[in-house]
């Protein structure tokens, strides 16, 4: 088996094909031409793998290149070719075929790298919720900026909510005297089309991210608590649900895992501050509605945990690591489901 390994950059590649002792590179251009390139180049290892470190960033396009074309392709995360170059003869030195070879040997001697699969509806969720936290956090900035030329118009500035209704109501009635509250005036009017747009462009987003749920055809919308916008959050942050070993690996990379911390004869545990933030938020998210609204037995499986002496924290981390599996459960029988539903027209 030969592995192929490949240093991604923006303009261009550089692979290696490590087959027993025998070393062979290849640097091409970031290009349909030099993918054809080394398409061929690859043609003398019938029996290959790619490794590219970086597949789902700078190597995105080439491994998904290699794929449609039924290669086989994992993924090498980059502090890991970095932990082979170190420890190798090359020492501090840092190259393009140093790091090639690097993710070729890294490729070989681990035994648990994600294969890079095609991209599904599952990706096109997680573009529209990145899509949709960036039009948030605009909004946002927006808002923010707009209240501050309000609180300089007129004292208070605008008390409550501040929607875009609210705010053309009170520009109306605001007489600006000088020259200065003229501009502040105008640039809340200009700030105000901002916020339109940027509403305009959520709900027509959230429209989209509706239907590729639809399409995409997962039932977390059916668990207390869940729903489109966090359903998306889950889908896009949790990536293929078949990387994750079991449902304590999934609790691990969501970092709701509790981590023992023990002192004398007191044994305790606390959240981990590791795995994905976002996933873990999610997860809070969740976990905050199912003990508001008592949605799927949250809020009696809270209680609970406060009757057995735990505090209100501890026991908010209890349901967030049991909400984990129950995520975990669901997205993995979702897959089942879609690999079922293909089979048939295979």
């Amino acid at each position: 088996m030969t592995i192929i390994g490949v240093d991604p950059h923006k303009s261009l590649h550089e692979a290696c094909a490590l087959d027993s002792d025998v070393i062979t590179r290849l640097r091409m251009t970031s290009s349909r031409t030099g993918y054809q390139k080394l398409i061929t180049w690859a043609q003398s290892f019938p029996e290959r793998t790619w490794a590219i470190e970086g597949a789902h960033g700078l190597g995105r396009h080439l491994a998904q290149f290699l794929v449609a074309r039924g290669e086989r392709v994992v993924d090498v995360p980059a502090f890991l070719s970095a932990r082979v170059r170190e420890l190798g003869r090359s020492g501090n030195r840092k190259t393009d075929q140093i790091d090639a070879l690097a993710t070729a040997l890294a490729a070989r001697d681990a035994i648990d790298l994600h294969p890079v699969q095609p991209e599904d509806t599952t990706t096109v969720i997680a573009m529209l919720n990145e899509r949709r936290d960036n039009l948030i956090a605009a909004r946002t900035r927006t808002a923010n900026q707009l209240h501050a030329l309000l609180c300089d118009l007129t004292p208070g500035g605008l008390p409550g909510e501040l929607t875009a209704l609210r705010v053309a109501r009170m520009l109306r009635s605001i007489r600006p005297e000088g020259l200065a509250a003229e501009q502040r005036k105008q640039l809340a009017r200009d700030l105000l089309g901002d916020i339109k747009t940027l509403d305009r462009q959520l709900a027509d987003l959230d429209k989209r991210l509706d239907a590729a749920l639809l399409e995409h055809g997962t039932t977390l919308t059916d668990l207390g608590g869940v729903g489109v916008v966090l359903a998306a959050r889950v889908l896009a942050h949790s990536g293929p649900i078949t990387r994750f070993a079991s449902p304590a690996h999934y609790a691990s990379y969501a970092g709701v895992a509790p981590v023992e911390v023990a002192s004398g004869e007191r044994t305790r545990h606390r959240l981990s501050r590791a795995g994905n933030r976002q996933l873990n938020c999610a997860i809070h998210l969740i976990a905050l509605q199912q003990v508001r609204h008592n949605r799927d037995g949250g809020r009696v499986y809270y209680e609970r945990k406060i009757a057995e002496g735990k505090t209100a924290r501890e026991a908010m981390r209890c349901l967030k690591r049991r909400l984990a599996t129950r995520l975990y459960r669901v997205l993995h029988d979702d897959h089942q489901r879609r690999l079922t539903t293909r089979e048939p027209a295979a």
